[in-house]
């Protein structure tokens, strides 16, 4: 009896794959609200959170990892969305800044893991914290936020050619990243507008999935209109 080819299964995606965004959201808040609880903002603090409120850091630091796969599968998701409508020079951008966002959101995370682990050996004096902690922060307020902006402006690109969302949704994804372009320095919660944004996007994919029949409805939409590939 001969094998049918792996070449030709199809795998579906779960209708509830978008799920994975509210969580990533929830995650990604729980987590900059406790740190921030935890942790003074200022990159110079001289460390006197370690003694009180490692507890809470430690725990939102734990947090991130599986923030991060939840951001994964929304990606998926999305692109999932897109189907035969994903151009390869919006993709690139798309899936690229998600990619850096997260490899910089590790990094930082890790740096600061590295604080609370060396904490009991007291293996850290003041100037190799106040490095780390530095290091942490330039990498989450300077490169990691610029890239999250790319990552809202390129899907909200997307959405405005494909409409696989409201474009209400997409012109909000524009405002809010260029807040974090030119605003993060100076508004301390405008890290939290990424989430905020991802939350929309899923929520929509989630209804539209579940209440009128999600991909299947929106490919016949597709033929029906006649919509070209953006490029």
């Amino acid at each position: 009896m001969q094998r049918p080819a792996l070449t030709g299964a199809h795998l579906r995606t779960p209708k509830a794959a978008a799920v994975a965004g509210i969580v990533f959201s929830v995650l990604l808040i729980i987590f900059f609200f406790l740190f921030r609880s935890a942790v003074s903002a200022d990159p110079f603090e001289s460390g006197a959170w370690l003694e009180g409120s490692s507890r809470n850091a430690a725990l939102a630091l734990n947090l991130i990892p599986f923030a991060g796969v939840a951001f994964l599968w929304f990606i998926g998701s999305v692109r999932d969305r897109l189907g035969q409508l994903e151009d390869r020079f919006f993709a690139t951008v798309f899936f690229g800044s998600a990619l850096l966002f997260l490899a910089m959101l590790f990094s930082a995370a890790a740096a600061m893991g590295a604080v609370l682990v060396g904490l009991p050996s007291k293996s850290f004096d003041s100037a190799s914290l106040q490095l780390v902690r530095t290091f942490a922060y330039i990498v989450m307020n300077t490169y990691a936020v610029k890239m999250a902006a790319v990552f809202m402006i390129s899907t909200s690109t997307v959405i405005v050619f494909t409409r696989i969302v409201p474009r209400s949704i997409a012109i909000l994804g524009f405002a809010l990243a260029l807040v974090l372009l030119f605003g993060s320095g100076y508004i301390a919660w405008s890290f939290i507008v990424l989430p905020f944004w991802v939350l929309l996007v899923s929520a929509f994919i989630i209804i539209d999935n579940f209440w009128r029949g999600g991909n299947d409805a929106l490919e016949e939409a597709r033929g029906r209109s006649g919509r070209r590939k953006y490029r």
